[in-house]
């Protein structure tokens, strides 16, 4: 549940403000902090699996011809 709603917020914003922190905390029932460490975590995941994707595409390039 508290997973689902991380994920939920992820998508609307990866970088959310010192508020929006303490909002996120105060629905999820964790401390801030966690919040924190969370999106930084799940912004290094993100950004792994986009390098991934792009590595990816290079690997099978679409052809137009």
């Amino acid at each position: 549940e508290q997973l689902g709603e991380l994920e939920k917020m992820f998508q609307e914003d990866h970088y959310p403000d010192n508020e929006k922190r303490r909002e996120i905390a105060a629905v999820v029932g964790v401390t801030p902090q966690r919040i924190l460490v969370w999106f930084q975590n799940r912004r290094a995941k993100w950004r792994k699996s986009e390098k991934l994707n792009v590595k990816g595409n290079k690997k099978y390039p679409t052809s137009s011809a």
